[in-house]
């Protein structure tokens, strides 16, 4: 897996929990070219990882991140197409980006600390898992400029119920994370001072289950929400036959009859 970039920051625990910090503090962790390329590339190294079971997305500084780099988009405009080629190049880059998180097949956190706005409250919606500390906010600001938050709107709209999601798009208001958890956009809001402590402690308690049923689990959840009633359930009926063959799952329920600890093999 690619190691350590400036800013990017990478860290693998003995317990498979890889944590991946964005470290260009200076820009508010902004979503800029290179900082898409090199969290894409992690995330993609990572679901190929068999020593990574869990993702955490963190980041260093005042913001997790302020979305796009503006400065970076203005200069596209320079071009004599007045930027249309390059904008689209970089909306594809984030759209593919947030996919790979989605269907990386390991779990992926957000801790959040700061504010994380635009694009960058669209990677928190991305992640699986979200903690925030008590003093962080999200925003998709895009409506105070002039830019409707089109693609944040993308994931907003997979994780908040629909009016609160048109709340936050059509305002641009900051929500804080208390908030932001009555909403759905993160699990947890808690004080800033226990908040690696308690991502941790999710992220050990998913490390310690299978790999290959998290793995199972995380691509027919999101496959499953895209399809009418009858066909969900036809297509999660079929993945639950082929997990009940699995390795994993005859130890898992074998553990359990036997009242012992699992020995998962991850297949």
């Amino acid at each position: 897996m690619k190691q350590d970039s400036i800013i990017l920051l990478r860290d693998l625990s003995e317990e498979g929990i890889l944590r991946l910090t964005l470290n260009d503090a200076g820009r508010r962790n902004a979503l800029s070219e290179a900082m898409l390329t090199e969290l894409g590339t992690a995330i993609a190294a990572a679901g190929e990882d068999p020593s990574v079971r869990v993702v955490i997305l963190a980041a260093n500084g005042p913001a997790f991140s302020a979305g796009h780099d503006l400065k970076e988009m203005t200069a596209g405009r320079n071009a004599p197409d007045k930027g249309r080629a390059y904008f689209a190049k970089v909306m594809a880059q984030c759209a593919q980006v947030m996919q790979g998180i989605v269907t990386c097949p390991k779990p992926v956190i957000a801790e959040v600390t700061g504010i994380a706005t635009a694009a960058g409250c669209q990677l928190v919606a991305s992640c699986d898992l979200a903690i925030a500390a008590e003093s962080a906010k999200f925003s998709t600001p895009g409506v105070h400029i002039g830019l409707f938050c089109s693609t944040p709107m993308v994931a907003l709209s997979r994780n908040l119920s629909n009016k609160h999601a048109m709340e936050m798009l059509l305002t641009g208001d900051m929500v804080p994370a208390t908030r932001a958890a009555e909403m759905g956009l993160i699990n947890h809001a808690v004080p800033e001072d226990a908040l690696q402590a308690r991502t941790m402690e999710m992220a050990r308690k998913i490390a310690s289950k299978s790999s290959m049923t998290l793995a199972t689990g995380k691509r027919a959840y999101y496959a499953q929400r895209e399809m009418p009633l009858a066909e969900a359930y036809a297509f999660a009926s079929q993945i639950m036959v082929e997990n009940m063959l699995t390795h994993d799952a005859e130890e898992g329920i074998s553990a359990f009859v036997q009242k012992r600890a699992p020995d998962w093999q991850d297949r």
